[in-house]
């Protein structure tokens, strides 16, 4: 009896551990001190999801993304600390012009000391920077390299950024090439570069730029989010749920990762993740573009917030009236919307025409409604689709014959696929598609004989009214495309 009583005195006396941020930030110091910075960027990175407002753990975990190279999460942090806990706390200018320098960002390096060297003029890093600045204004045969010509990320980037939001996505890969090669650890031109190669069909270099990020800035929020529309484009469902598991986890401090993560669960169709993140956005005062009140709206409507809902629609058409018709309540443009976003782009292009060849002009509205963002080569052949004004000759129109010529001998999907898929790389490469028989049968050709259908260049070229040498030139322009 003795016994058993002091088991259950024993049992009683058990108190619960919760793990406090205080917890998390000791764990984290002492991985620190043994250089283990991973480890300690880990424990830092819980620490502050339960103390956001904690200037001493957000201070130490900006100086380990400092010692890790992640300058620009560092400086993320940085901008944070001084927007919304303490804007007195001048070191962070010091601490930002330090990674700026490391990134090359020589202009926002020499903003940021001078802004310390102004606030602080005795402060405790003041001889750190005033050598900072020498270094940064170093006179090179007389001149001052920097000054005279600034660097013009954040021009560049805001022009990308416009590209993209037009659909430009081809003008945007110029410029964000340019820049990943003048800025190679600027990580936000990669994602958008990722994204913009996406949206043009080249998913390969889409997901090279994609592992670039994840590789050298494991952690980095857009490059997930990316991955994730990716997994949901290419409608690999159970990696849409896999990941969408894993990011529902994450609580960002920031207003911009915050609004990257709720417009991409609303993307995929996680609409309460994305309320909740939207929704405390627009609560705390964010002011957002118009695809910001999209999403919101979208969100607040799909989880039952419907009065809210349209509220934020009728913010949604002051910043765009183009959206008029897309309301989230338009169920059947809701329908065309995620059919299209679950589309690649050969499947649209393909879904467009076969709509154009029974006159579904309703059909082919929808898809120009849809939320998906659109090339100009998309708009293009959807415009043709609508008007069928074949009088005007260029690649559009080659294109679209091309299509006509393969629906007279087939109507094979598995065909027509194949052949979107090819010419919209010839599109982008610049091939003359002038000979439009010349081009379908080859297409022909080639996707039957990949298809294990044994038949002769001479047979398919008699088929579609041409010289077998003209089949041939374009066969080895296909095969040039596909690597077979």
């Amino acid at each position: 009896m003795g016994k058993q009583l002091s088991k259950q005195q024993q049992k009683a006396q058990v108190v619960p551990f919760l793990q406090d941020g205080q917890y998390y930030y000791n764990k984290g110091l002492k991985a620190y001190r043994e250089q283990n910075f991973p480890k300690a960027s880990k424990y830092l990175q819980k620490a502050v999801e339960l103390n956001p407002k904690d200037l001493t753990m957000l201070s130490q975990l900006a100086t380990i993304y400092t010692d890790m190279g992640k300058y620009s999460q560092s400086n993320e942090l940085l901008s944070y600390i001084l927007d919304e806990v303490d804007k007195e706390m001048t070191e962070c200018h010091y601490f930002m012009a330090n990674n700026f320098a490391h990134l090359g960002l020589f202009q926002e390096a020499y903003k940021c000391a001078t802004e310390y060297a102004n606030k602080e003029p005795y402060g405790e890093f003041i001889e750190e920077n005033e050598d900072l600045i020498d270094l940064l204004t170093m006179e090179d045969d007389g001149e001052e390299p920097f000054l005279k010509d600034p660097d013009d990320l954040i021009l560049k980037q805001d022009a990308a950024k416009s590209l993209l939001e037009n659909s430009q996505f081809e003008e945007a890969i110029l410029l964000l090439e340019e820049i990943v090669v003048e800025y190679p650890e600027f990580w936000s031109a990669h994602n958008n570069l990722s994204l913009a190669y996406f949206y043009v069909g080249e998913v390969d270099k889409a997901k090279e730029y994609l592992q670039t990020v994840l590789q050298r800035n494991p952690g980095n929020l857009h490059a997930y989010c990316n991955l994730l529309v990716f997994y949901f484009y290419e409608r690999q469902d159970e990696k849409v749920e896999e990941l969408t598991k894993i990011l529902s986890t994450v609580h960002p401090l920031l207003y911009e990762h915050r609004y990257k993560l709720g417009a991409t669960f609303a993307l995929v169709g996680y609409y309460p993740l994305a309320y909740k993140w939207l929704r405390s956005l627009h609560k705390s005062g964010f002011e957002g573009d118009d695809t910001f009140y999209y999403w919101l709206s979208y969100s607040a409507y799909f989880t039952g917030h419907i009065s809210f809902a349209e509220q934020m629609w009728e913010r949604v058409l002051k910043e765009n009236k183009s959206k008029a018709g897309s309301e989230p309540w338009n169920h059947k443009v809701d329908r065309a919307s995620g059919r299209a976003t679950s589309m690649t782009l050969e499947e649209r292009l393909y879904a467009i025409f076969l709509a154009a060849q029974t006159n579904n002009y309703e059909q082919i509205n929808d898809y120009k409604a849809s939320n998906v963002p659109q090339s100009q080569l998309e708009k293009e052949f959807i415009k043709l689709s609508l008007s069928k004004d074949f009088n005007a000759y260029d690649k559009i129109t080659s294109f679209y014959q091309i299509a006509n010529s393969l629906f007279v001998h087939s109507e094979h999907d598995e065909l027509f696929l194949f052949s979107f898929k090819i010419l919209i790389k010839a599109y982008k490469r610049d091939y003359s598609l002038k000979n439009q028989l010349g081009w379908a049968a080859a297409l022909d050709y080639v996707w039957k004989n990949q298809s294990n259908e044994q038949v002769s260049q001479a047979t398919v070229a008699n088929m579609y009214g041409v010289s077998v040498s003209s089949v041939g030139k374009y066969v080895k322009l296909i095969k040039n495309m596909t690597d077979i």
